[in-house]
């Protein structure tokens, strides 16, 4: 049942191209943001359409892949678990981000 921990699977389009940092220490990591669509039917029977942002992290050997295959627009499916973290403003404010760290990725798009 552990492998059923925190476990996040999902399929979407890149909403940008990747964001690829280096650290000095020679590692890479990509982030990007992948928005899944959903819809459902309202009380009058209308469809409504929405998008839904995901803040995906990649490290180590899958960077690569995001580095050269991957761009905005590119439908991917990614594995991973969530993560959270806080971090301040320049004004103080603290705020919270809600990321998936991804360890699996599949390129569907073309």
């Amino acid at each position: 049942m552990n492998a059923l921990r925190n476990k996040v699977q999902l399929i979407g389009r890149l909403g940008q191209d990747p964001e690829i940092i280096n650290f000095n220490d020679g590692n890479k990591m990509a982030k990007f943001t992948l928005a899944t669509d959903d819809s459902y039917k309202d009380k009058n029977g209308n469809k409504v359409e929405r998008a839904h942002w995901h803040n995906i992290i990649v490290k180590g050997g899958l960077v690569s892949v995001v580095e050269n295959y991957i761009t905005k627009g590119k439908e991917i499916a990614v594995e991973g678990k969530l993560t959270n973290r806080t971090y301040e403003t320049k004004n103080g404010e603290k705020r919270y981000i809600t990321e998936i760290l991804c360890n699996e990725l599949l390129m569907l798009s073309k």
